[in-house]
């Protein structure tokens, strides 16, 4: 069988790269087609010795830094790609790898982390975000992710079938191309990390420091909660403006390596993160860790951390309501040490392990192969 994989971009290996790495040990015979790779050869081992097809933009000034600002090229990009004789199409898929043209003969699968963002409901987000609110600019910018609307609705009716990362990115499917979507969560590499070390009387969260990921309300909570350590990994543009707020009982440790990451998630009295997110991994990550997780809840935290066993779900998204969900999960625990049990924790993580991703992947594609 023939097959091909159609990625977005190949700059940096994150989450959506890693569920690639997962289709790629299912179908190791693939042929990888993507806007840009502009990884370090060698830097992966997976896509060692693989054809990776890239689209004209790679070539295009600038492209290594700044290929985002190419988006309104990248359907036309996608389209370019010649799929002709393939058998099985896989598109992994954010942004605009589901628009390929397959071949007639081929079965197309997308596997959805979120439909367009920013050309659908944070548009205004990222409006605001980029400076482009008004004016000419911000008319002309609306005026292409209104073009860009239409192309992702359109181009989502070529998908034969389309499988989302979470309930929540389900019903954004629905909602946005009017598909169905079948749901598998992306994997977790939950092996690597150890449960039962002993936990320390510190609350830990990383992520990288941009606006979305509200790290800033989880140190307003703790600026307010003087006698509880908060320590925070991760690095981005908003590090500096973050660290120059953050009370002495919060250790701004910025960047560090997976495994510096991995001690903090195995010995953390508890993990906390107050982000919107799809899916999600980093929640996932520290139950696996045996780390309860105190979370907002909608998006994916509300489908990964079980509501008083594995952790809490904030019920709003501000530092009031996560001073108390911390006030409350102490008392619990003060009156219950067993009510958040690091075997419970372990244990919700691993319906997300990789080797799950891949039996159900392979199931679904196998069965609609069949049809």
């Amino acid at each position: 069988m023939k097959v091909a994989i159609v990625h977005d971009w190949l700059t940096t290996w994150a989450g959506a790269e890693k569920a690639l790495a997962q289709l790629l040990a299912c179908y190791p015979q693939a042929e990888i087609f993507t806007t840009v790779n502009f990884l370090k050869p060698g830097s992966v081992a997976c896509l060692e010795g693989r054809a990776i097809h890239t689209s004209f933009i790679q070539a295009l000034p600038g492209a290594r830094k700044h290929y985002r600002r190419y988006l309104p090229l990248m359907p036309l990009a996608v389209e370019q790609f010649d799929l002709k004789g393939f058998d099985l199409i896989l598109s992994s898929s954010h942004a605009v790898a589901k628009g390929i043209i397959p071949d007639p003969n081929a079965i197309h699968i997308c596997y959805c982390y979120s439909p367009m963002r920013y050309a659908w409901d944070m548009q205004h987000q990222y409006l605001r975000q980029s400076g482009k609110e008004k004016g000419m600019v911000s008319m002309l910018m609306r005026w292409q992710l209104h073009r860009l609307r239409q192309w992702d609705y359109l181009s989502a009716q070529r998908v034969d079938h389309f499988i989302a990362i979470s309930d929540y990115i389900k019903r954004r499917v629905e909602l946005f191309y009017r598909r169905p979507a079948a749901v598998i969560y992306p994997p977790v590499e939950i092996d690597k990390f150890n449960p039962n070390r002993e936990r320390g009387d510190f609350y830990l969260t990383a992520a990288r420091m941009v606006p979305y990921k509200r790290i800033d309300l989880i140190i307003d909570a703790f600026n307010q909660m003087p006698d509880r350590e908060l320590i925070v990994i991760g690095d981005g543009p908003d590090f500096d403006t973050l660290a120059a707020k953050a009370a002495p009982n919060i250790k701004m440790l910025g960047y560090q390596s997976d495994d510096i990451l991995i001690d903090h998630l195995e010995r953390a009295k508890a993990f906390v993160y107050m982000a919107e997110e799809d899916f999600g991994i980093l929640p996932v990550e520290a139950q696996a860790a045996g780390a309860p997780v105190i979370a907002y809840g909608a998006g994916g935290a509300e489908e990964t951390i079980v509501d008083g066993q594995t952790g809490m779900h904030v019920p709003e998204q501000n530092a009031d309501a996560l001073r108390a969900c911390i006030a409350m999960f102490e008392a619990q625990q003060a009156s219950d040490p067993m009510h958040y049990s690091t075997d419970a924790c372990a244990k919700q993580a691993e319906q997300f392990a990789q080797g799950v991703f891949t039996e159900k992947v392979t199931h679904f594609i196998n069965d609609k192969m069949r049809q």
